[in-house]
C-alpha cells in the first residue's frame, strides 16, 4: 500500500491561511462603518433647593463629647 505524500501539506496550509487572511483584510477594509455620534451641547437648568443655601453638618455619635 503506497504512503501518502505529505511533503506539500505545510506550504498548502500556510498559503491558504495567508490567502484567507488577505481576503478578510480586504473585505473588512472595504466595508463602510457609520460615523461616531457627535456630542450634543445642552444646558442644564439649576433648580434652587432649600438645603443648598443652608450649611448643614452631620455629627457622628463617636465624635460627640461624652455626656
Amino acid at each position: 500500500m503506497p504512503q501518502l505524500d505529505t511533503s506539500t501539506w505545510f506550504i498548502t496550509i500556510i498559503s491558504s491561511i495567508i490567502t484567507l487572511f488577505i481576503m478578510f483584510q480586504l473585505k473588512i477594509s472595504l466595508q463602510s462603518f457609520p460615523h461616531p455620534p457627535s456630542p450634543k451641547t445642552f444646558e442644564t437648568q439649576k433648580t434652587k433647593n432649600p438645603w443648598e443655601s443652608k450649611w448643614t453638618k452631620i455629627y457622628s455619635p463617636l465624635l460627640l463629647p461624652p455626656q
